[in-house]
């Protein structure tokens, strides 16, 4: 038996449509189901669904003792690092203690593996001529968010020393794709555009993310799964890297918008410059080549927007 925690939401509920079209048909899902999470999102699928908040242990608990389960897939976080900035505890009890209290449960009830989704920005920021990410380099979190999900990677290395729990880390760089909630970059961006409003860019639009087709990613992840070594750690990155603004003017060219809809905004605290990630590893020892150009992927994305939104042109 499979859990997906965060199964609702943009990456897990991806990673769902991905397992079943890979013949899997024994997930669970475990999901909060905040804001930024949606049901519809994991439509049509009929798998149990087990409304929990991770820090709620006593809870979780229950559903280890019912379905007893063999491998966890931990997606379930708080990852907005805007919100993270205005409110950090949220993301401690989250990102954090979540963690925490499924490491602890996954050790007592002897799940077979642990496989822990986790982000590149635990790095920190890079300037220009620096290099890629490796899965060496050190941890150095530059805000709220990043800072809780680094613990949690500690966490999980941690129990896979003490405790010979059978974990496995992920980190990716910047994921884009459908069912992402619109509060990020790119649906933000094709969402104004659809509804004729202006499009906020941070600063001058200079930051650089390494952006990668959250299809991608998901494949990487089971490359890895199935693939990696027990307590190791593996980039999986997109090779895409784009400034912020160079993004946004690809997708006005491509939807045929105007790029007087950008409005320059103050940045925000803690705005880290550049993130790249090193997929060496990844390529080397499990072939894994991202499949998606930027465009190809941008293209597909939009149009599931317009479908969402009901926007035929």
């Amino acid at each position: 038996m499979i859990f997906v925690t965060g199964a609702a939401g943009f990456i897990g509920s991806n990673f769902v449509h991905h397992l079943v079209s890979k013949g899997h048909d024994d997930i669970i899902i475990l999901d909060k189901l905040s804001y930024a999470a949606n049901m519809d999102n994991l439509f049509p699928f009929k798998f149990p669904v087990e409304v929990v908040d991770l820090v709620n242990k006593n809870y979780l608990e229950e559903l280890f003792q019912k379905y007893e389960p063999d491998i966890i897939f931990h997606f379930a976080a708080e990852s907005h690092v805007d919100n993270s900035i205005d409110d950090a505890k949220p993301f401690v009890d989250s990102n954090i203690i979540g963690t925490l209290n499924l490491l602890e449960l996954s050790v007592k009830y002897k799940v077979q593996k642990f496989h822990h989704i986790s982000t590149d920005e635990v790095y920190g920021a890079l300037g220009y001529d620096d290099p890629p990410f490796t899965e060496e380099t050190p941890y150095n979190p530059q805000n709220p968010y990043s800072a809780s999900k680094a613990a949690s990677d500690h966490f999980v290395t941690a129990f896979g020393n003490t405790y010979g729990l059978p974990v496995i880390i992920t980190n990716c760089s910047n994921n884009y794709g459908p069912r992402q909630h619109r509060e990020k970059l790119i649906p933000k961006t094709i969402t104004n555009i659809l509804e004729g409003k202006k499009i906020p860019v941070y600063g001058r639009g200079q930051n650089i993310r390494d952006w990668i087709y959250v299809e991608d990613h998901c494949q990487g992840i089971l490359d890895v799964f199935y693939g990696g070594g027990v307590g190791q750690k593996y980039n999986i990155g997109g090779e895409c890297e784009v400034k912020n603004i160079d993004l946004i003017k690809t997708i006005i060219n491509i939807m045929g918008a105007s790029e007087d809809l950008i409005e320059y905004v103050d940045d925000r605290p803690g705005h880290d410059l550049r993130y790249a990630i090193d997929n060496t590893k990844i390529k080397k020892t499990l072939n894994f080549y991202p499949q998606h150009t930027l465009e190809e992927g941008l293209r597909k994305t939009i149009d599931w927007y317009k479908n969402v939104m009901g926007v035929t042109k």
